[in-house]
């Protein structure tokens, strides 16, 4: 969950929405809570590989289900290289690098984490606990230092693009707040589900909803937004507080954040990519795992080898940060919208049912559906993927 977003999306937003765009934080931490709460009181009771995409196929079919890997394969493919461009951005920002030396240090972190998974979940926590620690500690400081710098004066005009540019800011925000659904992925992984998922969940929601508005809220109200763009507010932010040489440490702590997000997502969606394979819904050869770490080894070199891909052509295409982000972000919205969708209906067949979890996964369902619109052509790389899925999986079945 404390991923990317906090690196760049504090700025986008506040340029969206200005000082309004605290509302949509806070809306969106709001949000979160039905998401988290939805895939973690059902991956505590159905812990399986592959978590939202186990759920489509016992609620809707083998065809469903193929949609929702494929976008998972999707998100992994498209959103690796994207959330690598954040940290090439603050390499540019920080250091004097050209373009083509900040994406080979981008597409490095994107190797790195790929490399770790090989070695299996054990490693790869080892790994993810020691950095997230860090990020935290790191952030935790430079609000509190940052804070007695917040002027009043900053938040007026409050409203500077009207209540619309509220709801686009929070299209945008929305992929801070991804993640709750890579818990269900790796599911089966946890000692004890039923306990271990709703600890962990309810402890992210307070510390990870807490520190983005924190964060946002000295990004505004320190004018950080205004300073370093859209592209590195975070370290306009800190070289205001501690110096000249703050872009340098910013830098480093964005490759870190950066590294932690790709070290999650790809144990996560490599495990999706498996159980697809596994069921058919991809070639059966990528749901081989390693005899030694048990690890999808097939199917993470097939999502390194087509991230690999997109991050040329992003290069390539001189594709921005933000058209990176849209796209990754449309994958996995669909993804939500299906995988509450399915959640919503095996609440129902439960028994007894358990009627607020019911009403928690239909309220987000219809939070993601009603999102969606707001990425406007970006959605429509997922949605050609979604139909070309189901077109497979049908005359697969046939």
């Amino acid at each position: 969950m404390l991923g990317s977003g906090i690196l760049v999306l504090p700025g986008l937003a506040a340029r969206i929405a200005g000082p309004a765009s605290l509302v949509a934080w806070a809306l969106l931490a709001a949000a979160s809570v039905p998401f988290a709460w939805t895939f973690a009181s059902l991956s505590a009771r159905r812990p399986a590989a592959g978590g939202i995409y186990a759920f489509a196929r016992d609620a809707f079919g083998r065809e469903l289900a193929t949609v929702t890997g494929w976008l998972f394969a999707l998100w992994q493919v498209v959103g690796a290289p994207a959330v690598a461009l954040i940290a090439a951005s603050y390499l540019a920002y920080a250091f004097p690098l050209d373009r083509p030396e900040s994406f080979v240090l981008g597409f490095a972190l994107v190797a790195l984490a790929f490399l770790i998974n090989l070695r299996g979940i054990v490693l790869s926590s080892r790994v993810q606990v020691a950095v997230l620690a860090a990020i935290v500690l790191l952030l935790v400081a430079a609000v509190a230092v940052a804070g007695p710098r917040v002027r009043p004066s900053q938040f007026t005009p409050f409203l500077p693009g009207g209540p619309l540019s509220v709801g686009v800011a929070a299209a945008l925000i929305f992929w801070s707040f991804l993640g709750y659904e890579n818990v269900s992925n790796v599911a089966e992984e946890f000692a004890d589900p039923r306990r271990d998922l709703p600890r962990s969940v309810g402890a992210s929601l307070a510390l990870v909803g807490g520190l983005y508005f924190a964060v946002a809220f000295v990004t505004v109200g320190t004018g950080a937004y205004r300073a370093g763009g859209g592209v590195a507010p975070f370290a306009a932010l800190l070289a205001d507080v501690f110096g000249p040489y703050a872009a340098a440490g910013t830098a480093v702590l964005a490759a870190g954040v950066v590294f932690a997000v790709l070290n999650a997502y790809t144990a996560g969606l490599a495990r999706v990519t498996y159980a697809t394979a596994r069921d058919g819904g991809l070639p059966r050869g990528l749901s081989h795992l390693n005899p030694v770490s048990r690890v999808p080894d097939r199917a993470l070199w097939a999502l390194f080898l087509g991230s690999a891909v997109v991050f040329g052509v992003y290069y390539v295409a001189d594709v921005g940060l933000t058209t990176a982000l849209l796209v990754a972000s449309g994958a996995a919205i669909v993804v939500y919208v299906l995988g509450t969708a399915a959640a919503w209906r095996l609440f129902r067949r439960m028994r007894p049912v358990p009627q607020g979890l019911v009403v928690t996964a239909g309220v987000a369902c219809g939070i993601s559906v009603a999102v969606a619109p707001f990425l406007g052509i970006y959605l429509a790389v997922s949605l050609a993927v979604g139909a070309a899925a189901f077109a497979f999986a049908h005359f697969r079945a046939r």
